[in-house]
């Protein structure tokens, strides 16, 4: 007999939804296996916290990408968490769920009533929720996952919302509710703990409470190396940990949730794949997938930047006296800037004037330049960053080699298809417009990049090949699908193609990127999981 129900390859948001579901609900055994530490430095409890790990290894994973041709050779850098509650640990909290239409166009994908639309989801968005503002047909306060507008605003986050309002973009006080499109404040996994904000990652809101269970286990600083697979059937997992080989049987089915790249990787390294590919790395093939890895989709940014004519938003906070003060007014009185993300608004529209957003443009009230971009010094200032909700392009992740310790190769194709940088481009200009607008109209100094001189449509394109970035968001590396779809890897109970006993339950299942930030809809995934799973028991 095993020891466990369930073993979880992977410790990030979507295990340890369905981990929670599944011991509470459903009365499971389920072991998670991370390969990250079990918790992250006490600072990053703090909203603003994160801000010190931005672009270091303690809990990210680094995964430099294949040069892309079309960005001039660059080879852009697309971190992966690696800690235990994976990007809810150390992200930077946004609770975003997207469009009714992305989840509704899932379902319809796998031929309707599928159990995906947006209606099937909303139930588990509301079970998990435990919101300090909206209590609604849209929103739950019953749940463990606090959210929560962030604990303070500054200068330059109501300038933008007065402008953007100037410029036509209609006020939305809720991008999870009735409707998306409009400017307003982001809500966070944020809540208040003792009179002061604080992260809410996943860890905290679906593990802590079950700390003591027997029934729940979970091991970290341990690299899964492959799924077990017996006669067809997935029956466990071999890790790595502390310079040896361990191995963990499932009773019931082996879960992966290793995040986006890794599960890709797992899942090849597991004999579940292209073929041809498997076989080139000395392989095994258990299950002939072409689809692993083959539909790589990521959210992708270019940035506006301009400078302003005095002190604006959080420029300098974070030195000297000023971070004195603002540690004291977080820790006295839990207000102030330490008790927010930095990135407060943002705001949702169609460059083509439809109505069904294609773009969400954030405001940062710094000067936020990475250092391959430019040598211009950080100062006082504002950064646009127009991010592509539903790009058309597709990427792909494959095995560097086999061996497991390897990161594998990813290929972003940021700007593969033509109408993705049309609609950046149209976007940046809307970000110009937005700078001429008041308030802004009379606190910028002027715009540093792109500059002025960058003006027509090549000179605009070229600028994007030199800045882009992720946002974070990768998906669809091992998605659902059809009967009928040669690179469905998953069928609509997430269930592996070829292997019995094994699920994905974590961001690569999804066929089609939501349009917003993707911690929320994996979550919602993982609940709607755990349902799945339960069904079959």
């Amino acid at each position: 007999m095993s020891d466990w129900d369930y073993v979880i390859a992977g410790g990030g948001s979507a295990a340890c939804v369905a981990a929670m579901r599944l011991v509470r609900d459903h009365g499971q055994r389920v072991l998670i296996v991370e390969r990250g530490p079990a918790s992250t430095a006490r600072i990053m409890r703090m909203p603003a916290g994160y801000l010190k790990y931005l672009g270091r290894e303690d809990y990210l994973e680094m995964h430099e990408t294949v040069a892309q041709e079309r960005l001039g050779g660059r080879a852009p850098i697309v971190p992966q968490a690696r800690a235990l509650g994976g990007g809810s640990a150390v992200n930077a909290m946004v609770y975003m769920r997207g469009q009714k239409e992305d989840y509704d166009g899932w379902d319809a994908l796998l031929g309707g009533g599928a159990g995906w639309s947006y209606a099937d989801l909303l139930p588990h968005f509301r079970g998990l929720e435990k919101n300090e503002r909206f209590n609604d047909a849209f929103h739950g306060i019953c749940g463990s996952l606090m959210v929560s507008d962030p604990g303070s605003l500054c200068d330059t986050t109501r300038n933008f919302i007065l402008a953007a309002q100037g410029a036509g973009i209609a006020w939305n006080p809720d991008f999870n509710g009735a409707r998306q499109a409009g400017v307003g404040i982001m809500q966070h996994t944020m809540g208040r703990v003792n009179g002061r904000m604080e992260r809410c990652d996943a860890v905290r809101a679906f593990l802590d409470p079950l700390r003591g269970d027997p029934r729940l286990g979970i091991v970290t600083g341990a690299r899964v190396d492959r799924v077990v697979i017996e006669k067809g059937r997935a029956v466990g997992l071999d890790y790595m940990a502390d310079g040896k080989m361990h191995r963990v049987r499932a009773g019931r089915e082996v879960l992966v949730a290793a995040g986006t790249y890794n599960t890709a990787k797992l899942l090849m390294l597991s004999g579940i794949g292209p073929a041809d590919h498997l076989r080139d790395h000395g392989l095994a093939v258990a299950a002939d997938l072409p689809g692993v890895g083959a539909r790589l989709q990521d959210h992708h940014e270019v940035p506006v930047i301009a400078t302003t004519k005095g002190p604006s938003g959080y420029f300098g906070q974070d030195r000297g006296w000023n971070m004195i003060r603002n540690g004291l007014q977080y820790l006295l009185f839990g207000t102030g800037p330490v008790s927010t993300t930095g990135i407060e608004s943002c705001l949702f529209y169609d460059p083509d004037g439809g109505e069904r957003p294609t773009v969400q443009l954030y405001c940062a009230p710094i000067v936020y330049l990475d250092r391959d971009v430019s040598d211009a010094r950080p100062t006082h200032g504002v950064t646009f960053t127009s991010c592509l909700l539903r790009p058309k392009a597709r990427g792909s992740v494959r095995l560097r080699s086999a061996d497991p310790a390897a990161k594998p190769l990813v290929d972003s194709n940021f700007f593969g298809d033509e109408d993705d940088l049309r609609l950046t481009v149209a976007s940046m200009r809307f970000a110009r417009k937005l700078m001429k607008t008041a308030p802004f109209d009379t606190v910028i100094a002027g715009e540093l990049l792109p500059g002025r001189d960058a003006d027509d449509e090549a000179a605009l394109a070229r600028f994007c090949g030199r800045t882009v970035k992720t946002n974070y968001h990768p998906v669809g590396s091992a998605p659902m699908g059809p009967d009928g779809d040669p690179l469905a890897v998953l069928d609509a109970q997430l269930k592996v193609r070829g292997v019995d006993g094994l699920r994905v339950i974590d961001c690569s299942a999804m066929p089609a990127i939501p349009s917003g930030n993707t911690n929320a809809p994996v979550m919602a995934l993982a609940s709607r999981a755990a349902d799945l799973i339960a069904e079959d028991l």
